[in-house]
């Protein structure tokens, strides 16, 4: 069984980063083993292609030329309290126990060392966490003509509940929550739940102001950076890498962006003015960064949303470059970023997850 896993997670030292991204996405992990014919290279981590995508490195270079030099790596005979007090210091899922030559001699796996499978149960970023669940969920009618898209089930908790789970995973457990449509079955619901191990603020809009508008009722309450989350979107990642990411280039916002890659199925020209052939790629793919959904914000940011306007926050993006601010893009895996705010990748999603899903 550990064979097929160790197989399952082994690229070859050539392949791109961005298929190096599928293929952990595919496999469902964070972290590669690289080889080099049968001679065993590195770890290549998704920390390792985000550095890549952060210093501006082409999606389409092999992943050798990325691959760190200091990775941690053990020895068959290394005690197993140790192996685990390494593991667990720097949150490794995966730990190559090397021999002579570089061979590969076995893989440590997180999930088989340690009874809680949470990585990241070690981090507390304390920060407050607003979610905006004001809109009508239209791209999910006709079940949100009877309940509002926060509450609808991703097996037995709704979708909300998994948004939270998340934040709860690293120490966030102060929640602020934006309604509008439906909001009196919202507060009901939370009203319901007994013995929360979180606090949770509703707080309501009287119309539907945008993704960012009803901010403007948070003045004085949050005085931390704080995360800002659709309430359709689950995010896979290292919460507290992006916290990090933000604090350490002082950004005002950073945005989440997913990797999505676009292959064409059809070879692609370039022209010059005279329509003499310049280039040809045949079936290139083309990759952009896509905005999920998912924010950390400085507090005073809140000063600047206007009082009882529509007010998207790529408004307050905008707002920000024109004068020339700045705003920090973290970006992630597609398979990290799950839009269950429309019934396809709803039903992805909880097939993923291991839930039934929904058909009409």
């Amino acid at each position: 069984m550990k064979d097929k896993r160790i197989k399952s997670i082994s690229i070859d030292s050539s392949v791109t980063l961005i298929n190096a991204m599928k293929h952990m996405d595919d496999v469902d992990r964070k972290s590669l083993l690289v080889f080099q014919d049968d001679f065993f290279l590195n770890i290549l981590s998704i920390g390792d292609i985000q550095r890549a995508i952060l210093n501006k490195k082409d999606l389409n270079i092999p992943v050798s030329q990325v691959l760190r030099t200091n990775t941690k790596v053990v020895s068959l005979n290394t005690p197993l309290e140790e192996v685990k007090k390494l593991m667990k210091s720097f949150r490794m899922e995966i730990l190559p126990a090397v021999g002579v030559n570089n061979h590969l001699d076995d893989v440590y796996f997180w999930e088989d060392l340690f009874i809680n499978n949470n990585l990241t149960e070690d981090i507390n970023l304390n920060l407050p966490v607003v979610i905006m669940a004001g809109g009508y969920g239209t791209r999910m009618r006709p079940l949100t003509h009877v309940i509002p898209k926060p509450l609808i089930p991703l097996g037995e908790s709704s979708m909300i509940e998994h948004i939270i789970d998340r934040f709860q995973n690293v120490g966030c457990n102060n929640f602020f929550v934006s309604v509008n449509y439906k909001a009196d079955m919202i507060q009901f619901y939370f009203n319901d739940i007994k013995d929360k191990s979180y606090e949770i603020e509703l707080f309501r809009e009287t119309k539907p102001l945008g993704t960012a508008g009803s901010l403007h009722l948070l003045k004085g309450k949050i005085n931390s950076p704080f995360f800002v989350s659709n309430c359709d979107i689950l995010i896979n990642d290292d919460y507290d890498a992006i916290y990090k990411y933000h604090k350490e280039n002082n950004n005002e916002l950073t945005m989440v962006s997913a990797i999505k890659n676009y292959p064409i199925a059809y070879g692609t020209l370039e022209t010059s003015s005279d329509g003499v052939l310049e280039a040809l790629q045949e079936k290139p793919e083309l990759n952009f960064q896509i905005n999920t959904g998912f924010y950390i914000v400085e507090p005073h940011l809140i000063n600047e949303i206007p009082e009882n306007k529509f007010f998207h926050i790529t408004h307050l993006i905008e707002k920000l470059l024109e004068e020339k601010r700045k705003v920090g893009v973290f970006p992630i895996s597609e398979g990290s970023w799950m839009d269950v705010g429309q019934w396809d990748e709803y039903n992805k999603t909880s097939t993923k997850l291991g839930f039934e899903g929904f058909s009409f």
